[in-house]
């Protein structure tokens, strides 16, 4: 990671209804900022969470020094309070015993981190977070276009 290269601030959010399920992304660097979007059928609103942060990280073209922001506590708490240390540990079991839900994701996730310094940070979702509200825009859009064009 370059000290020249600023750094990445990322905002995701995930939607999902009746299993069709969009994902919207805010990347921004010092003056630029970029929106992506996508839709998935036969989902859930964690899997939508999940790949808003793949996909971001996937769009960065360099190693870089990120802060993700989410309104997904099940996204920032698997990485701050070292859940997928734990599921890695314990061969993708919970601490109840039963399989980690997610887990194709959850490993995709993990080598973009290993990839990236990135810095998880929720945030209340529909609050007053003007970028995380435009993620979620971005999410429910793709979704109902999705559903729109493919479930007539």
């Amino acid at each position: 990671m370059s000290p020249e290269q600023p750094p990445i601030l990322i905002y995701c959010d995930g939607a999902c209804s009746k299993g069709t399920g969009g994902y919207g992304i805010l990347l921004m660097s010092g003056s630029h900022q970029k929106e992506i979007s996508g839709a998935a059928p036969a989902t859930t609103s964690n899997r939508m969470e999940l790949t808003a942060a793949i996909k971001a990280l996937e769009a960065l073209k360099k190693p870089s020094v990120v802060t993700l922001r989410t309104d997904s506590q099940y996204l920032c708490n698997a990485f701050n309070k070292r859940w997928i240390a734990n599921w890695t540990r314990n061969q993708w079991t919970t601490h109840r015993g039963t399989p980690v839900l997610n887990r194709d994701l959850w490993e995709t996730l993990i080598v973009q981190t290993q990839r990236h310094q990135v810095t998880w940070e929720w945030v209340r979702g529909h609050g007053d977070d003007e970028y995380n509200n435009r993620c979620d825009e971005l999410a429910v859009a793709a979704r109902k276009q999705y559903a729109e064009e493919h479930l007539k």
